[in-house]
């Protein structure tokens, strides 16, 4: 990886030098005057011009139940591509155990994910795209898009490279693949991860039939070190006679690792009855099509060409090609161009009214945790399974397989002006399977099959009103009674020059509480929850945004009853945390969370500024703790060097205030709340500010940072998850570079 890194940072640098030499700049002559530098040959601009591939790359996204297409936006931008490395997010609204590549919990509770079968993938869904946000592609051209951020060394070093390579076999089958892989060292003990993806995707868009694949593979390895055995060589170093390195603090674990492994298959297809219709052309199309008719005529002449070569030959007569040169431009000069003019660019347009729609899904996913080595008395219990290790040896498996079948039919939205939204109505069929270790066996499986009923109607098209709704109950199998009820809405229009957006999102759920909740066996946790009642939970959503100044305002209000989560206790002795325990809880309180946030952006010349305040409100912080306030802030210039590299140079800076955060349990890799009121550790109230140096040239995005630049060696409660800390004053680099055929 470092010789990769070395090799990927002299090449683009190289390729900075040279784009920045190719640029036409004023020059001055003997006398002190400044001309033009000299101008390119006609004839050079105009084999140029012939030779220019088009670029482009339209992407979007796909319903994970449906298939239906979201048109969306490539990450091509160079703004805030320095914070896009972070576990801890963009904002830095997630807490995580320390490293890149951790687990991680958002502290936003209302932007976390409400349902999911597999938990033990929750806390890598920076890594793990779900099928509902990956990016299918259309290309002009072959694209490549190499990426690469790194820091530190070959002892505690953190290296993230990504590739993505998309093509299409004509306008209708776009092809690609994904590599990700990220390796964080880690700067303190026994806190390594190595995560790595690939995934391949295809598409094919046809006029009455459509459908979209993807293959995705993943295996996330986690080295568990249940935090440091004390948090003052942390928050009171003072106390300590000697100095610590963050490699040399003492952690409660060693040889322990969590590790996922996770196969996901996806293919959506439909057919679609409707009619034709004339409709214009994008400037993209068009200038492709232009490239294509070029490139026949091109092709025609040197074939022309050559034909009278071979004729002449034949005839043994000599072959003069400057005459025929000279002909031949005087015959496509007199020739009548056929060639529309760009307002008269049009395309047919197969306009679907009714779809049948197939999606299947299959996942199979992996955990275990492997321990070699237990410190005695760390756990508060032991169960006698038949364990493949004996001793303090632990090798805790459990596997979650879907496989997931929906059948629709929809009448589609716009195919006359009458037709002014669209109708779904759908069956999905689910099986699940869950294996766990057993006392009497080695393993026992768990089956479940559901049967689903629904509807969806929606209106996307038009700019003034779009909204969704979706709702389906389970009319037989394990989740009987079981409904799920999704809606958003949004409404835009002008006012006093701006453009105002009223939004407003929501959902009614009631579900049985997810497998793992009610049944989890392992060594040292065991919980058979069978009576456990069926969850209640309804989320009101609403946005104001302004468009010309940049303001949005969020307000979300979570009402819940019967929720489960996870709870912990340990008993403390010296500097060892001894008799963990873990069990799932469902709590028979009613409980509400509101929150309130406000998105602010001002610019001032060069100057920008944005704000992001996030407040929430618990009624019950024993069960669901949130920060009362969680803030970001980003002031940076904004100008450019030599006038072709753009350049953002600022400061950005998070913080919370102070609440006791879940802790982390790697046993069962779930963030858990606090339950022992003797040691409860309560977090927050310190800033993480990083200055950096962001740039963009031509299609290469690349940025220079130092994070955690306010860390002091005299202390302060620098964590975000309860004996994790974070790392320290960091040095890193990152670079983002397109590639076209």
């Amino acid at each position: 990886m470092r010789h990769l890194r070395i090799t990927f940072v002299i090449c683009f640098l190289a390729g900075i030098l040279s784009s920045i030499s190719a640029q036409d700049y004023n020059s001055i002559n003997e006398d002190g005057e400044v001309t033009q530098a000299r101008k390119r040959n006609r004839n050079d601009e105009e084999q140029n011009k012939k030779s220019e591939i088009p670029r482009g790359m339209r992407v979007w996204t796909v319903d994970e139940k449906f298939g239906d297409i979201t048109p969306d936006e490539p990450d091509t931008l160079s703004y805030m591509f320095m914070n896009t490395i972070f576990t801890t997010g963009k904002y830095g609204e997630y807490n995580t155990t320390g490293n890149l590549g951790a687990i991680r919990q958002n502290r936003i509770f209302t932007d976390r994910p409400d349902y999911d079968d597999f938990i033990f993938d929750h806390g890598y869904d920076y890594f793990l795209t779900p099928v509902s946000d990956f990016h299918f592609t259309s290309t002009y051209s072959p694209i490549t898009n190499l990426s690469l951020n790194s820091c530190g060394n070959r002892t505690n070093g953190e290296d993230h490279f990504k590739a993505l390579f998309a093509v299409n076999a004509g306008k209708r089958i776009g092809l690609g693949f994904k590599f990700d892989y990220l390796y964080g060292r880690g700067y303190y003990q026994e806190n390594s991860a190595s995560l790595f993806n690939y995934s391949l995707y295809g598409s094919y868009l046809g006029d009455r039939y459509q459908a979209h694949f993807l293959l995705s593979t993943n295996h996330q390895k986690q080295t568990e070190n249940g935090g440091i055995t004390n948090d003052d060589y942390i928050t009171s170093p003072e106390r300590f006679n000697d100095s610590y390195t963050t490699a040399e603090i003492p952690t409660m674990l060693e040889r322990n690792w969590n590790r996922n492994d996770n196969l996901h298959l996806f293919y959506t297809h439909r057919y679609s009855f409707g009619f034709n219709r004339k409709v214009p052309m994008t400037e993209e199309e068009i200038k492709a099509r232009k490239f294509a008719i070029a490139s026949q005529k091109e092709n025609n002449a040197k074939k022309a060409k050559e034909e009278a070569r071979r004729q002449a030959e034949k005839e043994d007569r000599e072959f003069d090609e400057e005459e025929y040169d000279r002909q031949a431009a005087e015959d496509a000069k007199n020739a009548t161009d056929t060639t529309p003019s760009d307002t008269t660019w049009t395309k047919n347009e197969y306009v679907p009214v009714t779809s049948f729609i197939h999606t299947a899904k299959f996942d199979n996913s992996n955990r275990i945790y492997q321990a070699y080595y237990t410190p005695e008395n760390y756990y508060a219990d032991t169960f006698n399974t038949l364990s493949r290790y004996e001793g303090d040896s632990l090798y805790d498996k459990t596997r979650h397989t879907i496989l997931q079948n929906t059948f629709a039919i929809a009448l589609l939205e716009g195919f006359n002006k009458y037709a002014k939204a669209g109708l779904k109505g759908f069956l999905t069929h689910e099986f699940k399977q869950y294996t766990l270790p057993d006392m009497e066996t080695m393993s026992r499986s768990y089956n479940e099959q559901s049967l689903f009923a629904g509807g969806q109607i929606s209106k996307t098209e038009g700019n003034t009103v779009h909204y969704n709704a979706t709702g389906e109950i389970a009319v037989a199998g394990a989740s009987l009674g079981d409904y799920f009820i999704d809606a958003t809405a949004d409404l835009n229009f002008p006012l006093f020059g701006d453009t105002i957006q009223l939004a407003a999102d929501g959902f009614i759920h009631h579900y049985a509480p997810t497998f793992y909740y009610t049944k989890y066996h392992s060594r040292h946790f065991w919980w058979d929850n069978d009576d456990m009642k069926s969850v209640f939970h309804t989320r009101v959503q609403g946005r104001f945004s302004l468009q010309r100044t940049k303001t949005q305002l969020r307000v979300a209000v979570n009402d819940i009853s019967n929720y489960v989560y996870f709870g912990t206790s340990y008993t403390v002795s010296g500097d060892q945390r001894l008799y963990n325990a873990a069990f799932a809880r469902q709590s028979s309180k009613n409980i509400s969370v509101l929150t309130a946030s406000l998105d602010q952006k001002f610019r001032l010349g060069p100057v920008n500024l944005e704000a992001q305040v996030t407040y929430q409100k618990s009624t019950h912080k024993d069960i669901i703790p949130v920060p009362a306030l969680n803030a970001y802030a980003n002031l940076y210039l904004r100008f450019k060097i030599a006038h072709v590299l753009d350049c953002d140079l600022g400061a950005d800076a998070r913080y919370f205030t102070k609440y006791y955060a879940p802790d982390f349990v790697p046993g069962i890799a779930q963030f858990a709340v606090q339950e022992n009121e003797e040691s409860k550790v309560e977090l927050g109230n310190y800033p993480i500010v990083n200055v950096y140096a962001n740039f963009f040239l031509k299609h290469a995005r690349f940025f220079v940072m130092m994070s955690h630049v306010n860390h002091s060696g005299d202390g302060g409660n620098a964590f975000l998850v309860p004996h994790y800390p974070i790392n320290q004053r960091v040095f890193r680099f990152g670079i983002s570079w397109n590639f076209f055929n």
